[in-house]
C-alpha cells in the first residue's frame, strides 16, 4: 500500500496548498492525510509514515525569543504543529517542512527567524510569486543535492520571514541571491528536509517532484508497526 503522509495546514481559508500537496504526493506514489488543529484525532498520527508541515501564516515570535509587538497569527496551529514535529523527532518519522514548516522545524530545534526580511534585501525583491522566478543556490552537499543535482535552480516565493539562527543538528543546503536560507536538513540519519519555497505548486518541474519522491521513498521504510510495536 502507498505510504500515508500527513500534511498540516490551517483550519480556515480555501485549502489551495492542501490540494496542490495532495496531488504532488499522489504523483510521488503516496497517500495524503489532511491534518489541521480542529480536525485531528491524535491516534491518526500513529498511522503516518511521513509528515509534511505546510506553509501559512507567521510563527509567533515569542516562540523563538523575540518580541515584534505583533500578535501571533495562529497560536493554535503553532502548538498543533510543534507537537507533531516533536512526535516526528521522537519516532524518526520522515519530515518535510515547506516555507513556514521549514521555519517551525528550525524553531523547534532551538533556532530563530528574521521576523521580516523585506528591509534586509539588497539584490532581489521580495515580491510574492507562485512561478519559479527566483534563484536558489545549493551548497553541493546533503540530501537536497542528491535530490535535485543542480548548483542553481529556479524557485517561487511567498514568504517575508526566513531562518536566522540555525537549530541544533541542522545544516544549510541552499540560499538565495541575498544569502537568506532557502533549505535546511538534518545532519544525521533522520530524513528531515526543509525548503523555504513551495514545491507543491511546481509539480510540473522534475526537480520539485523529486522532493516529494524522496519523502515517499523514505516513508516506505517507516511503518507504524515498527514505530509502535
Amino acid at each position: 500500500m502507498a505510504p500515508l503522509i500527513g500534511v498540516t495546514g490551517p483550519d480556515s481559508k480555501l485549502p489551495w496548498a492542501w490540494w496542490a500537496t495532495r496531488f504532488a504526493i499522489f504523483l510521488a506514489g503516496g497517500r495524503a492525510l489532511r491534518l489541521t488543529p480542529a480536525h485531528f484525532q491524535p491516534h491518526k498520527r500513529d498511522k503516518l509514515q511521513g509528515l509534511i508541515i505546510g506553509g501559512g501564516d507567521d510563527i509567533d515570535a515569542a516562540l523563538y525569543g523575540e518580541d515584534t509587538g505583533r500578535a501571533p497569527a495562529d497560536a493554535k496551529r503553532d502548538a498543533f504543529e510543534i507537537e507533531l514535529i516533536k512526535h516526528a523527532l521522537q519516532t524518526q518519522l520522515p519530515l518535510l517542512g515547506i516555507c513556514r514548516g521549514a521555519q517551525l522545524i528550525n524553531v523547534v530545534l532551538g533556532g530563530s527567524l528574521h521576523a521580516d526580511i523585506r528591509p534586509l534585501r539588497k539584490l532581489t525583491s521580495n515580491r510574492r510569486t507562485l512561478l519559479p522566478r527566483k534563484t536558489a543556490v545549493g551548497t553541493g552537499r546533503g540530501r537536497l543535492h542528491a535530490i535535485i543535482s543542480l548548483t542553481r535552480w529556479r524557485i517561487n516565493s511567498l514568504h517575508h520571514q526566513a531562518i536566522k539562527r540555525l537549530g541544533a543538528g541542522l545544516d544549510v543546503t541552499a540560499r538565495d541571491l541575498d544569502g537568506f536560507v532557502q533549505a535546511i536538513e538534518y545532519q544525521g540519519d533522520h530524513a528531515i528536509l526543509g525548503v523555504q519555497w513551495h514545491p507543491e505548486y511546481m509539480s510540473y518541474l522534475s526537480g520539485q517532484r523529486a522532493i516529494f519522491r524522496h519523502l515517499i521513498e523514505q516513508a516506505k521504510t517507516t511503518t507504524p508497526e515498527r514505530l509502535y510495536p
